[in-house]
């Protein structure tokens, strides 16, 4: 079965997103917080990462970079999902090693979970 982590800050969100990827047959982690997220990272390769950028007081792209950076992660497709819409953010995550992002109000779940099997498949 397919590992996805989720890092998502919104417990709402990260409660739907997690449901909907599960239902399609993923096995899903979520971190709540950047801590969590290295935490899961350390335990378990996931084999997609969906990222928010928006975290209170952290820098959401610094997650993205450390993603990256690490040997252990650095090939694991991280996709972003967003409210930031700016054409420089976008620039930012994908020379970062996004491998797409995406604009929550843009996109429904069914459209993610579209593009997660594209990738990884299931």
């Amino acid at each position: 079965m397919k590992k996805i982590l989720i890092i998502e800050d919104d417990t709402f969100l990260n409660d739907i997103e997690s449901k909907k990827l599960t239902s399609e047959g993923y096995s899903v982690a979520n971190a709540n917080s950047f801590e969590d997220a290295v935490t899961e990272l350390e335990k378990n390769t996931p084999d997609i990462v969906l990222l928010d950028l928006m975290f209170p007081g952290i820098d959401g792209f610094a997650m993205l970079e450390k993603i990256k950076k690490d040997d252990k992660t650095k090939n694991v497709p991280v996709l972003v999902f967003s409210n930031l819409s700016s054409d420089a953010d976008i620039i930012r995550a994908k020379e970062l090693g996004a491998h797409e992002f995406f604009i929550k109000s843009n996109f429904t779940l069914d459209e993610i979970a579209s593009k997660i099997s594209g990738i990884i498949g299931k």
